[in-house]
């Protein structure tokens, strides 16, 4: 493998999907840290106006402003941004336009709202564009303000519309701002600094969707990063009991002399009879993983692995994902 295969030497912007449910927000934040590790400046944002990136750093609701929410282990620092949909467009009406106080009075009449509902392409320009201003934003020095941008992005199954303004467009404006704007986002999206990462479960549906939007990105000419398993729920048992639960031939009476050994005689025979049928729960999820992975197997993208978090997540939890990302590479 390259570098680039293995730890995304070179990525300056890491954009984050993954179906509903899958802990995309979660793994966004991790990344974060694990980026910044060792000193870096990293901006993690968020465009869903969820405040997801507040409550998983436990602070109060961001503002629309890049805000400090962590240190990094080994130094570096993390900072956040929750795009406000309505701010960002008057910003750049603003910007192109010079029309701050029309902007501020469009809000006023909802304008902004039916603007956005009727041309959703202009919506994701305005988002895709503040993330990528953030990327190429230098200091007087000429260095970069940040060294790295996550975006914790849309859900899979609208991850290629949304980065693809170009045709999302095309049908608003071939030439003047909204098209030149238009072309500067998509000359950092299609940059070799991008990547598009993807989070799945060890399930079905968002192993599915994880393939399907690589193509879908892949055939649009997206670059597209690793895929991240998260939650992986370790088996509890060696292979040949996995089989015997899966194949549901545990044999329960062994259980109960096994419980009764250790002075849980009270109930033993109702208590071998749940844990047997936990240990055949455990062994068919265990098995759903093992086929899913294999799936995975078959794409070229490399592969993260995240643990099943037993106590939950929490800020400690983030920084232990954050390192688990690390240890593999890909910070």
């Amino acid at each position: 493998m390259s570098a680039r295969d293995t730890d995304w030497d070179g990525v300056r912007l890491h954009v984050v999907t993954g179906k509903g449910g899958t802990g995309k927000t979660t793994v966004a934040a991790a990344l974060a840290l694990a980026l910044a590790a060792g000193g870096r400046n990293v901006l993690l944002v968020e465009v869903e106006g969820r405040q997801g990136i507040a409550q998983l750093f436990d602070c109060p609701p961001l503002p629309y402003e890049e805000r400090k929410v962590a240190v990094a282990p080994d130094g570096g620092d993390v900072y956040a941004l929750a795009v406000d949909t309505e701010e960002a467009l008057i910003e750049y009406l603003e910007m192109f336009y010079n029309l701050k106080r029309a902007g501020k009075a469009m809000s006023k009449l909802g304008v902004v709202d039916f603007v956005t509902t009727i041309a959703p392409g202009l919506r994701d320009v305005i988002l895709t564009g503040k993330t990528s201003e953030a990327v190429r934003r230098r200091n007087a020095d000429g260095s970069f303000a940040y060294d790295a941008v996550v975006l914790d992005a849309p859900p899979t199954g609208r991850i290629t519309k949304f980065l693809n303004v170009n045709d999302e467009v095309s049908g608003l404006a071939k030439v003047g701002p909204i098209r030149n704007h238009a072309d500067t986002v998509m000359r950092v999206v299609r940059s070799p600094e991008t990547v598009v990462h993807f989070v799945t479960l060890l399930e079905e549906m968002p192993v599915q969707e994880t393939l399907d939007g690589i193509g879908d990105l892949t055939e649009a000419g997206l670059p597209v990063g690793g895929v991240i398993v998260n939650m992986e729920h370790p088996p509890m048992l060696d292979a040949g009991d996995l089989a015997t639960a899966e194949a549901g031939g545990l044999d329960t009476d062994e259980i109960v002399r096994g419980l009764k050994a250790a002075g849980l005689e009270h109930d033993a025979e109702q208590t071998a009879a749940v844990l047997a049928a936990e240990a055949v729960d455990h062994a068919r999820r265990t098995a759903l993983q093992r086929r899913e992975m294999e799936r995975l197997a078959a794409l070229s993208q490399p592969k993260y692995v995240l643990p099943l978090l037993p106590d939950g997540m929490d800020l400690a939890g983030l920084y232990e994902l954050a390192e688990a990302l690390r240890e593999q590479g890909a910070a």
